[in-house]
């Protein structure tokens, strides 16, 4: 075979390979639900943990350490949510978002991400938003001993 044979060849070959994907296939993207100039916080109870990463920088706080531990991240935005991956305390960090309502479990907020963290062995799950898409501020309940007024019928 010659060289413009063995290139049509393998052209042919691609171009009825591309023919099989079929039109009902769907294109991935990658997510882009959060911009990369948004401010993202992450948090999550039992244990009580909070990270927000602003740019490069993700710092990452808990009841013991109030003032936080400050580290450089690399974000990846992937098929389902957006990583950010580096090194806190010489353990590595991976924190990611996934778009989906989510409830801390201590408050009525609703939140529009949910959160994973795994650093080191420890895997911490929590909420997310950010400073563009906040959470849901809980409905003010009624206040202790009102009732509502009814009007009578005229």
């Amino acid at each position: 075979m010659t060289l413009n044979t063995t290139c049509t060849a393998i052209l042919a070959a691609a171009f009825s390979l591309a023919g099989c994907t079929g039109s009902d296939e769907e294109i991935v993207t990658a997510f882009d639900g959060i911009e990369p100039r948004e401010v993202v916080t992450l948090s999550g109870t039992e244990p009580f943990w909070n990270a927000t990463v602003q740019g490069a920088e993700l710092t990452y706080t808990t009841p013991e350490n109030l003032s936080g531990t400050t580290t450089q991240v690399t974000r990846f935005a992937g098929n389902g949510g957006l990583s950010f991956a580096g090194t806190l305390d010489g353990q590595e960090l991976s924190a990611m978002v996934t778009p989906g309502e989510c409830s801390d479990g201590m408050s009525e907020a609703i939140y529009p991400f949910t959160a994973t963290v795994q650093l080191g062995d420890a895997l911490l799950t929590g909420c997310a938003y950010t400073d563009r898409q906040p959470h849901s501020d809980p409905e003010p309940s009624a206040q202790a001993g009102s009732e509502p007024i009814e009007e009578e019928p005229a």
